[in-house]
């Protein structure tokens, strides 16, 4: 295991979380680092947007893959990349998409269930520890709660499945109640990442409920996003540049790459 790898294992630690401000870009990662984030994360909604893809594995594997070394290179703390569902239809696709992540210098990865059985996702993570051994913290996602559901005992059921085959914590976004949280916490044999936006519990808030990882997802690339239409609306409509005032000087930014 790199030195990077063990430090971003360490980071992982119950009540006092790694917040993860995820980034989309080479720019975008320095921000994030520049401001004090001790790891980057990238969106893989904010990726593909930015290349021209919508978020939901149509993104091109090899676009993937560039975008994390760009991303890599261009900061010194370690990066953990969301690779959706694995950019591959099997487990064997799977294990090949985490052996190019890893030689990117990513040193961990999100992978999401879509609600798969059980079954086939434990075996597609699996195969992603057979191909990264303990240089890659692989972190589960479930998706149970992000897509409507209620069902925490089927949260809690594959989050001990996925850690059995394999994951090193559990990723639960759309929750935000605190007592399902706290009960998440106590219930999973993992490290529990949440995913926060307006309206979420505050990080010192989701610390006392011993979470070990806070992500803000495509939150960030989404905000950004809508600076360009407001902007670009305003300034065809009203023919003034309001929208702009809380820009990053170009100088400042220019010197960050």
């Amino acid at each position: 295991m790199t030195d990077q790898a063990a430090y971003f294992r360490s980071l992982h630690v119950p009540g006092s979380p790694l917040v993860l401000v995820n980034a989309w870009d080479a720019a975008s990662a320095r921000i994030a680092e520049e401001a004090g984030s001790r790891a980057v994360a990238t969106t893989s909604a904010g990726v593909a947007w930015s290349l021209g893809a919508r978020d939901g594995d149509v993104l091109d594997a090899d676009e993937a893959v560039a975008a994390i070394r760009r991303v890599v290179a261009a900061v010194q703390v370690p990066v953990t990349a969301d690779i959706e569902s694995g950019f591959g239809a099997d487990p064997g696709a799977v294990a090949e998409t985490i052996r190019r992540v890893v030689a990117a210098g990513a040193v961990g990865v999100n992978i999401e269930d879509g609600i798969r059985s059980v079954e086939e996702q434990s075996a597609r993570l699996a195969a992603a520890r057979g191909a990264a051994g303990e240089a890659l913290f692989i972190n589960a996602r479930i998706d149970e709660y992000l897509r409507g559901g209620h069902d925490l005992g089927a949260v809690v059921a594959r989050a001990n499945a996925f850690v059995e085959a394999g994951a090193d914590g559990v990723f639960v976004p759309g929750v935000v109640d605190p007592a399902t949280i706290e009960e998440l916490v106590a219930k999973i044999p993992a490290p529990l990442n949440v995913l926060v936006g307006p309206g979420a519990p505050t990080v010192p808030q989701l610390a006392r409920l011993g979470v070990a990882r806070v992500s803000l997802g495509s939150g960030v690339a989404s905000a950004a996003y809508a600076v360009v239409r407001k902007a670009t609306r305003e300034t065809l409509s009203a023919g003034t540049y309001a929208s702009l005032t809380e820009e990053i000087p170009y100088g400042e930014l220019n010197s960050l790459l």
